[in-house]
């Protein structure tokens, strides 16, 4: 199942990527940089949903898809920080509390299903919101303007990431606490 448009909606967010970062050094106007980064962002992430809901809809799961559909996620999210950090637009401490939040979890899972307990870290509703908010506060902080002369995204995206950052850390603090009988069972 390589090949279904689920897979392959998935590996758009991988595509995305480098045409996301790219924006940032065509030689156009930061605003118009800006908002093709955050469509495009928006574009990519909505792809999320839609190829988890195709899945299902055609019956076509596998397990390759369900390796890489967090994959991307983690791919997108990672790169969008790292391209926010480089715009001065967030903090390198909440990139590094969220990058590193998502390598810890990502080998946590892989160690856990390698001893037969992946069920005990499956996905919660917490990484859910997690994800979500962070979905929410990186295109407001790529726009990095005004949205109806009203809302200032920049503040709005800097609130939001920080709200993330702290659903992150609340986030591997209990996938960590799930784990833990199967760890202390494995190392005593």
């Amino acid at each position: 199942m390589f090949f279904t448009v689920p897979t392959l909606l998935t590996w758009t967010r991988i595509v995305a990527i480098p045409l996301i970062v790219g924006v940032f050094y065509l030689p156009i106007e930061p605003q118009t940089a800006n908002l093709t980064a955050t469509v495009m962002f928006v574009v990519f992430a909505w792809t999320d949903w839609l190829d988890g809901f195709l899945a299902r809809r055609l019956n076509q799961t596998s397990s390759f898809g369900a390796f890489l559909d967090p994959v991307a996620d983690k791919f997108l999210v990672c790169a969008s920080l790292l391209v926010l950090v480089h715009l001065q637009r967030t903090d390198v401490f909440v990139a590094l509390i969220i990058i590193g939040r998502e390598i810890a979890i990502s080998a946590l899972r892989e160690w856990m299903a390698k001893i037969g307990a992946s069920k005990s870290v499956a996905v919660h509703m917490l990484g859910k919101v997690k994800t979500t908010v962070q979905m929410v506060a990186i295109p407001f902080l790529l726009y990095d303007g005004r949205v109806l002369d009203a809302i200032d995204t920049r503040w709005w995206g800097q609130i939001l990431i920080w709200v993330s950052a702290v659903l992150t850390v609340w986030s591997m603090v209990y996938y960590l606490q799930k784990a833990l009988p199967e760890i202390r069972a494995r190392v005593e």
